[in-house]
């Protein structure tokens, strides 16, 4: 459902940018958790640009473990930190 959301939104810009971030918990090592936001990141971008979104308006990132919704220890799980941030300007 968000996905049809955030097609709406992106159809209602002029000139739409959009950034799609991955973000993991911290039950892994650094490099691991950078790939795996990647990983969340792009799928977001496959589900967007299969909805009709051109390629070239959207950019992926990934902050990994660095920029936690729910601040933890290191090695601790927490789902709400397992996400994909989409930002339309």
């Amino acid at each position: 459902p968000l996905v049809a959301e955030i097609l709406a939104e992106i159809q209602r810009r002029l000139s739409p940018e959009v950034t799609i971030i991955g973000h993991t918990d911290r039950t892994a090592d650094d490099l691991y958790n950078i790939a795996l936001g990647l990983r969340r990141a792009t799928h977001v971008r496959d589900l967007l640009l299969a909805g009709g979104v051109e390629p070239a308006l959207v950019e992926v990132a990934s902050h990994g473990e660095a920029d936690p919704l729910v601040p933890t220890a290191d090695g601790v799980a927490e789902p709400r930190n397992r996400r994909a941030e989409v930002t339309i300007r």
